[in-house]
């Protein structure tokens, strides 16, 4: 079951994971659209039917499909776990309604075994799925439950990255690469979003490998220690700066990376902006690359009295359903033989399967990565002043303003 954004590599844990069951004598259920049919299971009502909610996987369904774009048994969002938000809420009947209609739907159709593919919320579905079994009386039978972290964004706790982030990231890498020269063609400026709701990863390596000017994520905001938001002035200054500092030298274009997540920490004070009125407003729900692009030109003509050309692109669903590269296929690939492993040679039960060094197999408990309280995951965010931030840092525009946001300032390296 494939649950959220599509990703590349897909097919390759999905097949994977298949071919290496069915060569052991198990049969497999490919079920379509994530959990959307599951949910909604009553036998007389609402029953499953193969071919249409789900697909009995031979494996001419599977062979050569390694490396092929998309996902072949589809996705969504449908989350049957969004109303527990806590401990307790895993006894109320109502509340767990769909969890009891997923788990009527597998013991109907003799499954013994669930394997989710997702990101952080279908690992907090798995892990709710498989507490709310625990209340079942003791000769219940038990779907175990095997989770396969997946997400460009590649914040996830347990796994040093995600499978499709590297493809995905050399696919804006790439258009980075061909706005860097329609910059420097036409000595104009390109403000660039990548996906990555909450942590820098993508925009980090999309700019590492597309030899952009400057890139900044949701810690470079969090690092300078201030939890209630950054008003875009101070990030718009931090752009001007650069290109400024850039003109010194003689260059007159440039590309910067910003991660979506920027968004959820940018705030403006509202049309009442006074001391008596400190109200302020998110910014999360915009096109963040044209809204800090047509404010970098406003500043820019206000300081110079000269217009800059500065355009605002956003980068990401372009490249979920990417060829992956070879990479993100062996990643898949040993994922999807870590489930096979984790059930038929551990019999683990509740555990989310992980890779370190050289793809060598691991296997998490889930009580190691989700709040016993809130039954949440958390974030990985990248560590300011880790080798990899420095990485991006070192390898950007080599004069800039002062990582304090402070205009005017300019740091030299």
């Amino acid at each position: 079951m494939f649950s959220g954004g599509p990703a590349p590599s897909a097919n390759a844990v999905i097949s994977a994971a298949a071919l290496s069951m069915i060569d052991r004598g198990v049969e497999v259920l490919g079920f379509f659209h994530g959990y959307t049919n599951l949910q909604h299971y009553d036998a007389d009502e609402h029953p499953l039917e193969a071919d249409l909610h789900y697909r009995i996987f031979q494996q001419g369904d599977l062979r050569g499909k390694r490396n092929s774009r998309g996902i072949l048994i589809g996705t969504s969002r449908t989350n049957p776990g969004r109303d527990i938000d806590s401990p307790a809420d895993i006894s109320d009947p109502t509340k767990t309604d769909r969890l009891r209609r997923i788990y009527q739907a597998l013991i109907d159709l003799d499954v013994h075994a669930l394997v989710s593919i997702g990101g952080d919320g279908t690992l907090r579905t798995a892990n709710i799925f498989h507490l709310w079994q625990q209340t079942l009386p003791a000769d219940a039978p038990r779907v175990r439950v095997i989770h396969l972290p997946k997400t460009i964004d590649n914040d996830y706790h347990g796994i040093d990255f995600t499978f499709g982030f590297f493809t995905a990231a050399d696919v804006m890498a790439q258009e980075v690469q061909n706005m860097r020269a329609d910059a420097h063609a036409t000595s104009s400026y390109f403000i660039i979003e990548t996906m990555g709701r909450q942590a820098g990863w993508l925009a980090y390596a999309v700019a590492i490998a597309g030899e952009a000017h400057l890139v900044i994520g949701v810690e470079d905001l969090l690092e300078e220690g201030d939890t209630t938001g950054v008003h875009p002035d101070t990030l718009t200054d931090r752009i001007v700066g650069l290109i400024l500092a850039r003109e010194e030298t003689g260059q007159h274009d440039g590309v910067v990376v910003l991660a979506e997540g920027i968004g959820a920490h940018l705030i403006q004070r509202d049309s009442s902006d006074s001391a008596t009125h400190p109200e302020q407003v998110s910014l999360v729900n915009l096109n963040l690359g044209k809204f800090i692009a047509e404010k970098v030109s406003e500043a820019y003509a206000r300081q110079t009295g000269q217009p800059k050309k500065v355009r605002g692109v956003q980068l990401g669903y372009e490249s979920r359903c990417a060829p992956p590269n070879a990479y993100d296929v062996m990643l898949g690939s040993q994922l999807g033989i870590g489930a096979t492993q984790a059930l038929l040679e551990h019999g683990f039960d509740g555990r989310m399967v992980s890779v370190s060094g050289q793809l060598e197999l691991r296997y998490l408990p889930f009580e190691d990565l989700v709040d016993p309280e809130t039954l949440a995951t958390t974030v990985r965010l990248i560590t300011p002043g880790s080798d990899f931030h420095r990485l991006a840092r070192f390898l950007e525009a080599r004069a800039e303003w002062s990582e304090t946001f402070a205009p005017g300032r300019r740091r030299e390296r």
